[in-house]
C-alpha cells in the first residue's frame, strides 16, 4: 500500500510508519521534524501545517490509506480538504477525551461527546478533547465511508514521552526508599501498548476497517499493577500507602504533569480507565499480555535514565518531604 502519515516523528506516528515500511509499504511522512525525524525507509515531506494548505503542495498522487493525529481542527480540515479526495482509506487518532463523561465502568463508544470545539476559537490543551470531537466530526463529514475513528485511551511501551506508565516501574527500579503509593488497590488502569495501537491501525487500513472504536488495552487493577511493577523492578522496596484524602490535601497533583502520582485519577473518573474495547477487538485489536508491556517499559525506562526529568511524577524532595510528613501523623 502507499501510506500517508501525517506526522510520523514521535512516539504513535513514528511507529506507525515504523511498522509500515517493515512490512513493506511505500512509506511518506509530513512533518515539520521538531522532535526529531521519521524511521528509516520512509520518504520524508518537511512541511510546517501551521502554513495553512501550502504545507500539502509536495504531495503528489493518491494514497491507499492516510494516517491523521491532529489536535488542531484547523490544520485538521486543511488536510482532509487537500487530500480526503485523493485516499480510499482515512484514519484519525483521536481519544478518549471526547467523552462528556467518565464515572460509568464499561461505557462503549456510544456514549455521550463533548460538543466539537467552535470553528472560530483555537485549539489548546485545556480544550484538548473539544478539539478532538470537532475532527471527528469533520472527518466524518469529509471523509465519509472512508474514515476510521481511533479513540485511543493512555498509550504505553517503549518510547513514550508523557511519562506517566512509566513512571511506576521506574520509581521502583530507583535505590530510593520507601515509594509514596495512592491507596487505590481496587481502581482500573487500561493502557494500550503503542506497537498494538500501530499495529491495529495498519491492520485496519490493510482490511478497510471504518467506523467508530475504543482503541483501548484490557483492566488491570491499579493493585496488581502496583505491585508488577514492585516485582519486575526488584529486590521489592518498602512503600509507604496513603489515602486520597491526605493526598488530596498536601496538594499531590492527580493523573500526569509535575508533583502528580500518574494513573491515579480524581473522584467521577470511575470509568476513564475502564471502557469497553470489545468492538474493536472484535475486528482485529490484538493486545499483548500487559506484563509484557510493563517489562518492555521498566526496559526502556532504565535505558533512557531512572532519575531523567520527567512530565509526571513526584520530584525526589517532594515525595521524601511527603513521606516525612505522613510518617509524622
Amino acid at each position: 500500500m502507499r501510506i500517508l502519515v501525517l506526522g510520523g516523528t514521535a512516539f504513535l506516528s513514528a511507529e506507525i510508519a515504523r511498522q509500515a515500511v517493515a512490512s513493506g509499504h511505500e512509506v511518506t511522512c509530513l512533518a515539520r521534524g521538531s522532535s526529531g525525524g521519521p524511521p528509516d525507509g520512509v520518504a520524508w515531506v518537511r512541511a510546517d501545517r501551521s502554513v495553512g494548505a501550502a504545507a500539502y503542495a509536495g504531495l503528489a498522487g493518491g494514497w491507499d490509506a492516510v494516517v491523521e493525529v491532529a489536535r488542531d481542527p484547523r490544520q485538521a480540515r486543511q488536510a482532509l480538504e487537500a487530500l480526503a479526495s485523493r485516499a480510499a482509506h482515512w484514519t484519525f487518532v483521536s481519544s478518549c477525551s471526547v467523552y462528556a463523561g467518565h464515572s460509568v465502568p464499561g461505557a462503549n463508544e456510544d456514549a455521550e461527546l463533548l460538543p466539537p470545539l467552535p470553528v472560530d476559537e483555537d485549539s489548546s490543551p485545556e480544550r484538548y478533547g473539544e478539539s478532538k470531537s470537532a475532527i471527528e466530526q469533520l472527518t466524518v463529514e469529509l471523509a465519509g465511508e472512508k474514515a476510521h475513528i481511533v479513540r485511543a485511551g493512555l498509550i504505553g511501551g517503549p518510547g513514550d514521552s508523557s511519562d506517566r506508565y512509566g513512571y511506576w516501574p521506574a520509581r521502583f527500579a530507583d535505590s530510593r526508599d520507601p515509594v509514596l503509593v495512592p491507596d487505590i488497590p481496587d481502581h482500573a488502569t487500561q493502557v494500550i501498548d503503542v506497537r498494538d495501537l500501530a499495529s491495529w491501525i495498519l491492520y485496519a487500513a490493510e482490511h478497510h476497517v471504518t467506523g467508530t472504536f475504543n482503541a483501548l488495552g484490557d483492566v488491570v487493577p491499579f493493585g496488581e499493577y502496583i505491585d508488577e511493577s514492585r516485582r519486575m523492578a526488584g529486590p521489592l522496596g518498602e512503600t509507604v500507602v496513603a489515602g486520597e484524602d491526605w493526598l488530596v490535601e498536601h496538594n499531590v497533583q492527580y493523573w500526569a504533569g509535575a508533583e502528580s502520582l500518574p494513573l491515579w485519577l480524581p473522584p467521577g473518573h470511575e470509568g476513564f480507565s475502564a471502557r469497553s474495547n470489545a468492538a474493536a477487538r472484535a475486528l482485529g485489536l490484538a493486545l499483548r499480555p500487559w506484563r509484557e508491556t510493563l517489562q518492555d517499559t521498566l526496559e526502556d525506562e532504565r535505558a533512557r535514565g531512572l532519575h531523567r526529568d520527567r512530565k509526571a511524577g513526584l520530584g525526589a524532595a517532594t515525595e521524601q518531604r511527603l513521606i516525612a510528613e505522613f510518617l509524622a501523623g
